[in-house]
């Protein structure tokens, strides 16, 4: 049925695998994602470059679509929050193949990023150096940029704490997170959901954070009383043992906290994943893509053993296939997401991923990809 596509799929990975990735990657990281940023905010406006690029890449199939907290996903697979910080890229992330997309993180205040370097590549890692610290221009400016969504195609917006040293308590902190909401709470945009960001590592080094269960117990109850709209779903750290992450995890069950994503970035600059002759090149910042992988499955499974029953749970970090998609879903994931993916194996992955998990799940028996949730947790 999809051998056509198939066949699309790979000349366009192999295209960007052999001619396309070498001249990017003669370029610094942050300008290239930059450029492409802006191509495709360009391309997104315009309708015959997406019916283009939806005809030679989105897989659509009733295997691949779910409800999860009320949302209609058309495929599981997300681009997750750091990305698109900026809200350039929802008018052509549905022509990529993606099921949903998270905008930002953004913050209530600006912020122009730290010192440089922000972003650059561990090539033999797999990995992103990142270290932009909730880089981006401020709620205000982001949510004009989010009128006129694509009709049927969930984006969320991923919001944190403003990272200036003058939010310096715990009160304050905590109400410039709510501050960031209540202005999206009061947008008419349609807005399919939230996530919360309370794992960022790159942020100051004086800054608040949420780590301990009772800091973060005071955030959720501000943000339960603001009765959000929307679902909404904590972005998790992956840095802490299981008998921390438990403590985090009984917390959120507590609030109304629709889920958890797993997670964020490895801290951990000794990671058996990362070739330390690359680490040793950035002093300063932590790694997405491959070094995330393991410790994000680990903690999906703990999630999803020990709090499934009332958490949804997103899986992020070291997708680069649909195996990799496919092991986070039988971990306990509902959705993925991905990024640094896209980086090291180009623009057509969403699709090859989902036209994967097709075969995965046929393989496998399942008719629809909820049935595959959980089955080895």
């Amino acid at each position: 049925m999809f051998w056509g596509k198939q066949t699309v799929l790979f000349l366009s990975a192999t295209t960007y695998r052999l001619i396309i990735r070498p001249i990017c990657f003669l370029f610094e990281s942050e300008r290239i994602h930059l450029w492409a940023l802006t191509a495709g905010r360009i391309l997104g406006r315009r309708q015959l470059p997406r019916k283009f690029l939806a005809t030679c890449w989105q897989v659509a199939s009733p295997v691949l679509e779910q409800t999860v907290a009320g949302i209609c996903f058309p495929n599981p697979i997300g681009l997750t929050a750091g990305f698109d910080y900026e809200a350039d890229l929802p008018q052509i992330s549905p022509a990529l193949g993606f099921g949903f997309h998270t905008v930002g993180t953004v913050t209530h205040q600006a912020y122009g990023g730290n010192p440089p370097p922000r972003l650059a590549r561990l090539v033999k890692s797999q990995s992103l150096l990142v270290n932009k610290g909730l880089k981006n221009s401020g709620i205000k400016a982001i949510l004009p940029r989010l009128k006129n969504l694509p009709p049927h195609f969930p984006v969320g917006l991923s919001i944190g704490k403003t990272n200036l040293p003058t939010i310096a308590s715990l009160e304050e902190a905590i109400a410039d997170i709510t501050a960031a909401f209540r202005l999206a709470e009061n947008t008419v945009i349609q807005i399919a959901y939230y996530e919360l960001n309370i794992s960022c590592p790159n942020l100051l080094g004086n800054t608040v954070d949420f780590y301990a269960p009772e800091r973060l117990a005071e955030l959720l109850w501000a943000l339960d009383a603001l009765k959000l709209s929307r679902p909404w779903f904590v972005k998790m750290p992956l840095n802490f043992s299981d008998a921390e992450q438990r403590a985090l995890l009984r917390t959120i069950s507590e609030s109304q906290a629709h889920g958890v994503i797993y997670g964020n970035l490895q801290k951990d600059r000794s990671h058996p994943a990362l070739d330390q002759a690359e680490v040793a090149k950035y002093p300063v910042g932590n790694f997405s893509g491959k070094p995330t992988a393991e410790r994000s499955n680990q903690l999906i499974r703990l999630a999803y053993r020990e709090f499934g029953s009332r958490l949804i749970i997103i899986g992020c970090g070291g997708v680069f296939s649909a195996e990799d998609a496919y092991r986070k879903i039988k971990l306990g994931a509902s959705l993925v997401q991905l990024a640094t993916g896209l980086v090291y194996r180009g623009p057509q992955l969403p699709g090859q991923i989902n036209l994967g998990l097709i075969k995965l799940l046929q393989k496998d028996g399942y008719q629809n990809i909820a049935e595959a949730i959980g089955r080895e947790a």
